[in-house]
């Protein structure tokens, strides 16, 4: 059953003469008023114990001393209320706290729509287009301020000791820099934990992608507790090896296959991009190591004289693009694929494509944070079949899994 009856909304239809939408939007904004109104003097009365002009009730000293205005801001716009004083200055009002001018969860708004990827100017219209609101950039920025201790408290969390696979890769945005505008890498790092859950372990801003920043993240990730890495999937990053080996000397490494291709058709004329792709597949598909350098033999025989720097490239990268062939079909497509990174990735991109510059790096770990956490709610499930691949990594790592889960 409604507030109101059928006959009471017509009466108050009538009473009012409504004919439009703003005709309703302003009977609700002091339908709203009135409503608390009365209960700015609900909470006085219960504060005195007893109600205005019932002084036989009357128990205490103390009692009421007019009112204070103030204008708020709710859902209904700007709202002017009369908050009840006492004279011994006693009263606490809930409802409308010292100092709050703001009643809408207009905080929680503005984190809500800066996370979609949503500009200054965009969140400043799309808040005066539904309540009437003007905010200002100062305050936006002051808001998204607020998340900066979250997102250090998250980045500094403690992970855990083994990690199955991580897959570490970076994406570039511009970012102005003493007004200069600037390339910077967004550093980021997926685990799979021994119980198949994924996590975003970690994002970090820095300069154009170099092996020695990789060396501080992953210093960072032995910092917060992780000891072991059974397999690490990365891009073709020159001096990366070296980065890892320092850190977690024992893990596999497991170049990106995608990347690989990627970098090999820069050589290509457009005319051969197809051809040469589909006898590269080849390689990379097939069932056996033996067979995948057969496959290379056989791509040689066809483009090495053509385009050299294809073959060379395969075969000095071939130990860390190989590793997967080693494993079963289900820890294969993990490592081999790189789809759970290029999700991430596309959710990071629906946020970010609308800001082709940020105004600087806190900016940008913001947005990026938000994405992430917008991700991360997704993910609930583990990796699928993941009893499987756990019993088959405990025969390819067997003391490292056992002393992991004991």
């Amino acid at each position: 059953m409604g507030l109101l009856t059928k006959e009471q909304i017509r009466e108050l239809i009538k009473e009012r003469n409504m004919k439009t939408t703003s005709d309703i939007s302003a009977m609700l904004k002091d339908l709203f008023s009135e409503t608390m109104q009365e209960m700015l003097e609900a909470e006085m009365d219960t504060t005195l114990g007893y109600g205005k002009n019932e002084n036989a009730a009357k128990q205490t000293d103390n009692r009421r001393n007019g009112h204070s205005k103030k204008t708020v801001v709710s859902e209904y716009g700007d709202t002017e209320l009369r908050i009840p004083r006492d004279r011994e200055g006693e009263h606490e009002p809930l409802m409308v706290r010292k100092h709050q001018k703001n009643l809408t969860g207009i905080e929680e708004q503005i984190i809500a729509l800066y996370s979609k990827g949503m500009t200054v100017r965009d969140i400043q219209d799309h808040l005066n287009q539904l309540y009437g609101i003007t905010v200002s950039p100062i305050l936006i920025s002051n808001v998204t301020n607020k998340l900066m201790p979250l997102i250090k408290e998250w980045q500094s969390r403690p992970l855990e000791k083994t990690y199955a696979v991580v897959f570490l890769d970076a994406i570039h945005y511009k970012v102005r820099q003493e007004g200069a505008i600037v390339n910077k890498a967004s550093y980021r790092v997926i685990g799979i934990d021994l119980d198949g859950h994924k996590d975003v372990l970690g994002i970090w801003i820095g300069e154009h992608e170099t092996s020695k920043f990789w060396l501080v993240v992953l210093n960072e990730l032995k910092n917060r507790g992780v000891q072991d890495v059974l397999i690490c999937c990365v891009d073709n990053l020159k001096g990366f090896n070296e980065a890892m080996g320092a850190c977690f000397p024992e893990a596999e490494i497991q170049k990106c296959i995608v990347h690989q291709i990627r970098n090999s058709i820069r050589y290509v004329s457009y005319k051969d991009v197809k051809k040469v792709l589909a006898d590269l597949k080849p390689v990379y598909t097939a069932a056996s190591e033996p067979l995948a350098l057969e496959f290379l033999e056989n791509f040689e025989t066809i483009w090495g004289n053509k385009y050299p720097l294809i073959v060379s490239s395969w075969r000095a990268n071939w130990s860390e693009l190989s590793t997967f062939f080693k494993y079963p079909p289900e820890i294969r497509k993990i490592i081999y694929t790189t789809n759970m990174m290029e999700s991430y990735h596309r959710q990071l991109r629906k946020v970010t494509k609308g800001k082709s510059i940020f105004p600087n790096d806190e900016s940008l770990q913001k947005m990026l944070y938000l994405a992430t956490m917008d991700v991360l709610r997704k993910w609930t499930s583990r990796v699928q079949n993941w009893g499987q691949i756990l019993l088959q990594l405990s025969v390819f790592f067997p003391d490292k899994v056992k002393s992991a889960l004991s």
